[in-house]
């Protein structure tokens, strides 16, 4: 123990009386219950008030009391026992007295209570005298424990310029000692630190704003709070807790400019939306509080614009419209800047928002040619002479020494065939006459450029119309098929016409039809004009004649309202046709065609009936002939080469002009091998040969004879390299363990083999089991 508790002043009691099992509860919850220090009889048990301290300091048993049987004649008869809760190890007591004694020091903070039994027996029966009798010792509390901030440390916020009084934060102190007797626990608080801007209030911990105050000035401040027990009494516990306050930013602070001039420059070359420049005004507030608007102020010049930044919050002042440096060479704006939220608390300290002058010169640059309009729009009527002028375009130097400017003309192959522009004066010349049926309108882009700085060009668009002039005559839409019947009678409407121009006319075409005075057929037909740009054919008689006439061809004359009015003369064919009133339009061109071949329907019937039988008859031939190829044998020497049969039976070589897929060494070993001989001795080679094939295939005359005249045939033969038929037929290789599948080699005897195997070997072996199967004979 420290020296504190030597000098503590209060003591805190233990009691001791008797209690029954129905008592025992609410006995040990009533800790603060006073005792009265007067003898009690319980059960025949006598009960003395016992008192200690909590903490016991003293090396030698303490005594806090007695108890003792009223049967007790103090003549040592009696044995006192102690049991239950601390008996033995807190508690002891004299078992000939009955005298209870503390041991070791007790702390009410562990255990604030102990229930133990007392019992009383005779020492020569070793009976009990007395009933068990259980009691509680309290143990009363004394200020043994210091405060504590189990929070801490603590942070606050506030906002700043709150009023006097406002609350910050709340902190809360615990004390172990029991709350319910004496002022152990009972705390005050007090500020160590943080006047004269906060208080606390001594017994809730309530921390409140003291004075307002300026996040700008200062934003953080740390305040120390203390809780002492014993009401802050002389020898009281205590502890202290640090609080941290921040100021929250409120809008309170209007933006300010740092310069109330700014200077700046931009080129009269600058296109627009260019940044000129950026100003910026410093608002003392955070966050959104600080967030400003930029503007220009309505009477300053409408040339430029400004913008925020969000990020960095200055004011970009943009070009809104080209400058010219030599029709103004200089600007003055004003700008603005406005907070985007205001705190109407603070209005009736002035209008949030500062205003700044902003000087802006324009700077003098070569700038390329400037044609007097952007667009031109010209117009020439069509079929004008080559050279006609069809307009001028004018541009200058808006510089101050006006360099001279030359013009041209940007060409695709089209217009430079059609235009040209005098490079001095800009006037565009027609190169050949224009035709408005064909384009009516072309686009020109003209250049000009500087003499003394051919880099400074500027472009502008000349549409060219091409005004119409009537040209073209009036014709028919399209190529009419007129029919009439052989039955027509006179007045009857055959067919209706229509005309086009290709020219242009300002009051609406107006088409005039008649039948030229010249036709023959005019007592035939008649031209009826609708007066409405369209015409009727009638016929002018009843009854025509195929026989006598099957085309008429009326000239009809088309006049247009043009000026000059111009005509053309156009054809109209009329088909006779073979029908009493209405028209069959397909009878009628069929009929029309076949007139036009010369031939009757009798006569093409006859003709189709001579090509069905020749087509037949040669159909016929080539089934006969497929027949006959069928029935062939499969070695036909006149039909196919015996290589080429090779070959179809899955030869997975290169060819015959593959050289490189075998080694023609190997045609050389074994029993195939031969040496070269001279083209003189072919009988004796034929005969080696011979015997070898006798070695190597089946003994089949037909094969043997075919093997050597086909030897023989390649040996006299000097167009085909030496052995070719060797090469093919002789060796198949000896790697595979299924062995070869020519008749070359398969068989060292002179006696028939059997082939009957191949049967089974399936359908892509089908047609050589058909050739070597042994019920097949020589004549097959």
């Amino acid at each position: 123990m420290n020296s504190l508790v030597l000098l503590r002043l209060m003591v805190m009691l233990v009691q001791l009386w008797p209690c029954s099992p129905s008592t025992r509860n609410s006995s040990a919850q009533n800790t603060a219950q006073s005792f009265t220090p007067v003898r009690r009889v319980k059960r025949g048990w006598l009960w003395e008030p016992l008192f200690v301290t909590e903490e016991q300091i003293s090396p030698e048993p303490v005594y806090i009391g007695q108890v003792k049987s009223d049967l007790d004649k103090e003549d040592g008869n009696l044995e006192y026992i102690l049991a239950g809760e601390g008996a033995g190890s807190f508690f002891d007591i004299d078992k000939y007295t009955g005298k209870i004694y503390v041991k070791q020091k007790l702390d009410r903070e562990k255990k604030p209570f102990y229930i133990l039994t007392a019992k009383a027996i005779n020492r020569s029966t070793q009976l009990r005298v007395e009933p068990d009798s259980e009691f509680i010792i309290k143990v009363r509390d004394i200020n043994d424990n210091e405060p504590q901030f189990l929070d801490g440390p603590y942070v606050a916020t506030v906002p700043e310029m709150s009023p006097e009084g406002t609350s910050v934060t709340q902190v809360t102190a615990t004390d172990a000692d029991d709350p319910s007797y004496g002022n152990g626990a009972r705390l005050l608080y007090s500020l160590v630190e943080g006047q004269p801007y906060f208080s606390v209030e001594p017994k809730t911990g309530v921390i409140r704003m003291a004075s307002g105050m300026d996040r700008e000035t200062k934003d953080q401040y740390l305040v120390i709070i203390q809780a002492k027990d014993m009401v802050g009494q002389p020898g009281a516990f205590s502890a202290t807790a640090t609080v941290t306050i921040n100021l929250s930013d409120i809008n309170d602070n209007p933006p300010e400019f740092q310069q109330r001039l700014y200077y700046m420059s931009v080129s009269e070359e600058a296109p627009v939306g260019t940044t000129v420049g950026k100003v910026f005004a410093e608002d003392r507030d955070t966050g959104d509080n600080a967030a400003m608007d930029y503007f220009i102020e309505a009477d300053s010049p409408d040339v430029f614009n400004i913008i925020t930044n969000e990020e960095t919050q200055e004011g970009i002042i943009l070009l809104k419209k080209r400058v010219d440096y030599e029709s103004k060479r200089r600007y003055s704006i004003q700008v603005k800047a406005v907070n985007r939220y205001i705190d109407e608390r603070f209005l009736k300290e002035g209008p949030f928002e500062d205003t700044t002058i902003v000087k802006i010169n324009v700077e003098d640059a070569d700038e390329p040619p400037v044609f007097t309009l952007d667009n031109y729009v010209m117009e020439i009527d069509e079929g004008a002479m080559r050279g006609a002028l069809v307009g001028a375009v004018t541009a200058r130097d808006p510089d101050d020494d006006e360099s001279p400017v030359r013009y041209s003309i940007v060409h695709s192959s089209r217009l430079k065939r059609l235009f040209s522009i005098n490079e001095h004066n800009g006037a565009i010349i027609a190169t050949e006459p224009l035709d408005r049926e064909r384009a009516s309108w072309h686009n020109i882009t003209v250049t000009a450029t500087e003499t003394r700085n051919p880099e400074k060009i500027s472009e502008a668009n000349v549409y060219v119309q091409v005004l119409d002039v009537n040209d073209n005559a009036p014709e028919l839409p399209k190529n009419y098929e007129t029919f009439v019947c052989e039955n027509a009678v006179s007045g009857q409407l055959i067919q209706s016409i229509s005309a086009v121009d290709k020219d242009d006319s300002a009051e609406g075409h107006h088409f005039y039809f008649s039948l030229a005075q010249e036709d023959a057929n005019s007592s035939h037909f008649t031209v009826k004009d609708n007066q409405d740009n369209t015409a009727g054919i009638f016929t002018g008689k009843s009854g025509f004649s195929r026989q006598e006439q099957f085309f008429f061809y009326l000239p009809i004359l088309i006049q247009d309202n043009g000026t000059p009015p111009l005509t053309s003369t156009n054809t109209l064919t009329v088909t006779v046709c073979d029908c009493d009133t209405e028209v069959n339009t397909f009878y009628c061109r069929y009929g029309a065609f076949m007139y036009s071949l010369g031939l009757s329907t009798e006569g093409l019937v006859a003709a189709l009936a001579c090509i069905l039988i020749f087509l037949v008859f040669f159909l016929a031939i080539v089934a006969i002939r497929q027949q006959q190829q069928q029935k062939k044998p499969p070695f036909s020497e006149k039909m196919e080469d015996f290589r080429e049969n090779i070959v179809s039976y899955d030869d997975e070589g290169g060819g015959e002009e593959d050289t490189e897929a075998f080694d023609i060494s190997a045609l050389r070993t074994r029993t195939v091998m031969r040496t070269h001989k001279p083209r003189k001795k072919v009988a004796s080679e034929i005969q080696s040969l011979y015997r070898q094939s006798l070695q190597v295939g089946p003994d089949s005359a037909i094969f043997r004879q075919f093997i050597s005249e086909k030897l023989e045939e390649a040996n006299t033969d000097p167009s085909v390299p030496p052995y070719d038929s060797l090469q093919t037929y002789a060796f198949e290789g000896t790697g595979s363990l299924a062995g070869s599948l020519s008749s070359l080699g398969s068989n060292a005897s002179d006696m028939d083999q059997s082939y009957d195997y191949l049967a089974d070997w399936g359908p892509h072996f089908k047609q050589l089991a058909g050739m070597y199967s042994s019920h097949r004979t020589v004549g097959d």
